[in-house]
C-alpha cells in the first residue's frame, strides 16, 4: 500500500499571518511539522502543499518535498484533492495540519495501519482525552463516537453535555485525517452541508452525506498553533525538549 503524508500550508491566517514560517526554537513551523512527519515509518513520502512562494522556498531550503497548489482553494480538503489528482498511484493520503509542530509520528503510522486492516475504510481521524480547561474553548473540537469507534458528531460546543453525571469521557478531536484516495476526491467534490457551515467543521460534510469516519483513540496530548499564545507555548515546549536532548 502506497501512503502519502501531505502537510497543507496556507500562508494567510487571520490570527497569525504567515503562520507556516513562524519561528519555533530557531526553525520555521513548517519545517518542524515536516521533520516530525518524516519520523513516521509507513508513508512512502512526506509532501508540503502550499499556496505561497515564500513557503515553497523555505521547504526547498531544507530539502523537503513541496508542491505549489492553487491559492483559490476554499478549504484544506480542496488543496489535498489537488495533490490527490496528481498522485494517481497513491492508495491512502494522510493529512497532517501545518500548524501541528508537536504531532506524534506513531499516530501517522496508526492511521496508516487502520487502512491496511480494513479494506472498506474510507476516512479516519484521531481523538484524545480533553483537558478540563479546554472543554469550553470553541477552538478545541469535541467528538463523540458509537460503540464501534465511528464518529457520531463533531462540535465546537461541549460534547456530550453532562446533564447526568455518568462519567462519560469528553474527547478532543485532533485534526489529522487519513483518506483512501478515491474517497477523498469524491468527498472534495461534495457540496458544503448545513452542519458543516454552522460549526465550520469540514468533516461534518462526510457525516451529513452518510459516510463513516473511524476515530482512533490516543493518549498523546497535542498543542496546535492557532494563536500567538499557542506559538509561545510551543516554543517553550521545544526549548525544553532540546535541553533534554
Amino acid at each position: 500500500m502506497k501512503i502519502l503524508c501531505v502537510i497543507p500550508a496556507r500562508y494567510s491566517s487571520t490570527r497569525l499571518p504567515g503562520k507556516p514560517l513562524a519561528d519555533i526554537a530557531g526553525k520555521p513551523m513548517i519545517q518542524r511539522v515536516y521533520e516530525r512527519a518524516q519520523l513516521a515509518t509507513k508513508p512512502t513520502e512526506v509532501l508540503v502543499a502550499t499556496d505561497h512562494e515564500a513557503v515553497l522556498k523555505v521547504v526547498e531550503s531544507f530539502n523537503g518535498h513541496v508542491m505549489m497548489t492553487s491559492p483559490d482553494h476554499p478549504t484544506g480538503t480542496d488543496r489535498l484533492a489537488e495533490v490527490a489528482r496528481k498522485y494517481t498511484d497513491i492508495d491512502v493520503i494522510i493529512n497532517v495540519q501545518g500548524d501541528e509542530p508537536l504531532i506524534e509520528p506513531s499516530i501517522i503510522d496508526e492511521l496508516a495501519e487502520a487502512f491496511t486492516a480494513d479494506n472498506e475504510l474510507n476516512m479516519a481521524t484521531i481523538m484524545t482525552p480533553i483537558q478540563e480547561e479546554e472543554k469550553n474553548n470553541p477552538n478545541n473540537v469535541k467528538v463523540v463516537t458509537d460503540l464501534n469507534g465511528y464518529a457520531l458528531y463533531f462540535s465546537r460546543s461541549l460534547l456530550p453535555y453532562p446533564r447526568n453525571d455518568s462519567n462519560v469521557p469528553v474527547y478532543k478531536h485532533i485534526g489529522i485525517y487519513a483518506y483512501r484516495r478515491d474517497f477523498l476526491l469524491k468527498y472534495a467534490a461534495m457540496q458544503p452541508t448545513p452542519l458543516e457551515s454552522t460549526e465550520s467543521l469540514e468533516q461534518l460534510r462526510a457525516l451529513e452525506n452518510g459516510y463513516k469516519i473511524k476515530v482512533l483513540k490516543t493518549t498523546f496530548s497535542f498543542v496546535g498553533v492557532d494563536t500567538q499564545e499557542d506559538l509561545v507555548r510551543v516554543n517553550e515546549i521545544y526549548k525544553k525538549l532540546e535541553v533534554k536532548n
